[in-house]
Formats: C-alpha cells, structure tokens, sequence
C-alpha cells in the first residue's frame, strides 16, 4: 500500500506532488461538468479529457481509496465534495496577502478565491500611501499589525508578494507568527523549518516552459520548428 495511503479517507494524506497537482486538475474539470449537469465519467473519460491514460486515473485517485464502482465509473458530485475535502477547500480558509504592490492589488480585487475555499481576509504593506485603502474585501494594514491579526483570524496561509530582496526576512517572521503554507511569487527561494509548506509561483519559469512547448520538435517529428515566412 502506498505510503500515507489509508482507503475510504476524505481528508488530506501525504501523496507525491505530482499527483497532489494533478488532483486539483481533475477537480476543475470534475466541477466543470457538475455544472453541466453530467452524472458519472470514467477514467477513461478523465484521461482522455486531461491528456492522460486511464490508467494515470485510477493510480493517482487510488492513493486516496476507492472512490469508483467498476462498470458506474465516479459519481461527478460525489467526486468533487470528496476531492474538495482532501484539499481541505470543502469549508473556508482565511488567507493574508503581503505586499499590496500591482500584483497583489489584482489578487485582491480577484471575486473567485471564495467558491474555491479562500477569503482574502487581510493585506499588509509598508508604504503609507497603500496603507488604509480598501481593495476587494480587505483594508490594507501596516506590518506593525501583521502578527495581531493573524492571531486574531486564525490565519494560516499567506500569499507572498514583496520584492525578493525582503522575501526571506519577511517569510521568517510569517513562520513565528504561526503561518504554515506560503503562496510565494517573489522570484527568490524560500528557506523555511519542516513542516511549512512553500509553493513558488514563478511567472518567468512558466513562460520559459511554455516558449520550450511551442519551439521544441515534437517526438517524432523530424526537424525544427517551422518558423514564420517573411511577408518580404
């Protein structure tokens, strides 16, 4: 049996990364067609509609017990409360966002967060002119407050949008404060204790990887990419 696998379990247990991400794929499509109206899809269905095998399916959703019947397939709303309980996304968290700069003024202005479990609750910063507005539901508060008022909330989960040059400082003081998972898009990386959860949100990494997608040769496919024709 896999490690941390306990069957019939609806709450989180250690599972690899990889298939931690690929859970929340399989979420989004599963609520994509509750919305639709769709009763049951198979693995076959799942692997065929997210590019992956059938058999990737039932590996990955194994790690977290049966939630299948063979020859039915999953129930899509039973499904989708079932991974959302995993997630722990089935009641909602608080979250704090550092740094009210362009990025994190958007993050905060951004309606979707709560369907998915996450409320905005509280926005920090430095600069006496963000200090005070109001954006989405939060009131932007010094730093002075920051331990305070999570405290005060119950907050757990930050999201992390200052320079990189105060990421680390600022995240040492987020772990003494009681933080345990941080949203982290500042370009540096985080040295945090076990136990603390960090994951890294780099816009420039992911453009890399899509620009590799596009240029790279296919498998198979002999020759570079075709580039385009000059109108000249």
């Amino acid at each position: 049996m896999p490690r941390g696998k306990q069957p019939n379990s609806s709450r989180s247990i250690w599972s690899p990364p990889l298939t931690v991400r690929r859970l929340s794929i399989y979420l989004r499509y599963l609520e994509e067609l509750a919305n639709q109206g769709q009763q049951t899809v198979s693995s076959r269905q799942l692997g065929q509609a997210l590019g992956l095998t059938d058999a990737q399916v039932r590996k990955d959703l194994a790690w977290f017990g049966h939630m299948g019947r063979p020859g039915v397939g999953y129930r899509v709303a039973a499904m989708v409360e079932q991974l959302r309980a995993i997630f722990g996304t089935d009641k909602v968290s608080s979250v704090a966002v550092i740094g009210v700069g362009s990025l994190g003024r958007a993050l905060l202005r951004y309606k979707g967060f709560l369907s998915k479990g996450f409320r905005l609750s509280a926005a920090f910063d430095v600069s006496p002119q963000r200090i005070g507005r109001s954006l989405g539901e939060c009131v932007v508060q010094p730093l002075d407050e920051l331990e305070k008022v999570i405290a005060q909330q119950g907050i757990r989960i930050v999201i992390l949008a200052v320079p990189a040059a105060v990421a680390q400082e600022m995240a040492d003081r987020l772990v003494r404060a009681g933080i345990v998972g941080i949203l982290n898009f500042a370009p540096v990386t985080l040295t945090v204790p076990e136990g603390i959860a960090v994951i890294p949100v780099d816009m420039a990494v992911q453009l890399e990887q899509l620009a590799y997608m596009i240029n790279a040769p296919r498998p198979g496919v002999s020759g570079r990419p075709r580039r385009r024709q000059s109108s000249g």
